[in-house]
């Protein structure tokens, strides 16, 4: 569950806070993401002067592939949520509040919930890592032949004929080596 009534922490006096077990594991990022584990964490409400304060250590895993290589990789990820919800209604006259000096800024819904299914999907989105690799050592792929060289260490090719145009830079690198 990701969705938190929070009508009583705003009636609290600033300081009161609330925690939660969160354990989902029916979320979808994003098209491109594929989670293999739940969302799991403790979330803890704290009430400010004027909001809610979510602070989350969250931990999911997610599936990819390696960088080099292409072999499939689950990699863990670890990451925190730290979002301040502004009130979208007075708690005391149930007016709407205006949100034009800060309309980017997260809101509770009518009902005075805490929505945090959008920014768990973009902490996931942001944790997620650039290059998988399914280890550090990782050899990858032959650029001729694409066969993986993890599993053929010793994998080499005849050298081919250099190109007549590029024959002078062989001289060059000859002498180097």
């Amino acid at each position: 569950m990701l969705s938190y009534n929070v009508a009583d922490l705003l009636r609290a006096a600033p300081g009161t806070y609330e925690t939660h077990q969160i354990d989902v594991d029916d979320l979808e990022v994003a098209d491109d993401i594929e989670l293999v584990a739940p969302v799991t964490g403790d979330v803890r409400l704290s009430r400010t002067g004027r909001s809610v304060l979510a602070r989350a250590e969250l931990h999911t895993a997610i599936a990819g592939q390696c960088g080099r290589c292409l072999r499939p990789v689950v990699t863990p990820l670890d990451f925190q949520i730290d979002e301040e919800a502004l009130p979208s209604i007075d708690i005391d006259t149930g007016l709407p509040v205006d949100v034009s000096a800060e309309p980017d800024a997260l809101r509770l819904t009518d009902h005075h919930e805490l929505e945090l299914e959008t920014p768990i999907r973009e902490a996931i989105s942001l944790a997620e890592p650039i290059a998988v690799l399914c280890r550090p050592d990782c050899r990858g792929l032959c650029p001729d032949c694409g066969i993986d060289l993890n599993d053929n260490p010793s994998h080499s090719h005849a050298d081919e004929e250099i190109d007549p145009r590029l024959a002078a830079l062989a001289d060059w690198r000859g002498d180097k080596e």
